[in-house]
């Protein structure tokens, strides 16, 4: 049996599924801002909308909007 390293842990860990929804408008999240004081879940489109406003400030901006591209 093989074992994790603890990056892939890591990125389980913060990976966003299915049930992260954007705080905005409910669509699935597909960033999540850390803030100094707390965290905010963005679809796509609201991410974009509040990145110049947040990302100065944010403590980690962590996007997975590339997913979008993906073909299947």
């Amino acid at each position: 049996m093989s074992q994790m390293t603890t990056d892939a842990v890591d990125e389980l860990d913060t990976a966003l599924t299915a049930l992260d929804r954007c705080d905005a408008c409910g669509a699935q999240a597909y960033i999540r801002v850390t803030l100094a004081s707390g965290e905010l879940l963005f679809c796509a489109h609201h991410g974009a909308k509040v990145k110049d406003k947040l990302q100065p400030t944010a403590v980690d901006w962590h996007d997975e909007t590339a997913r979008l591209d993906v073909e299947r």
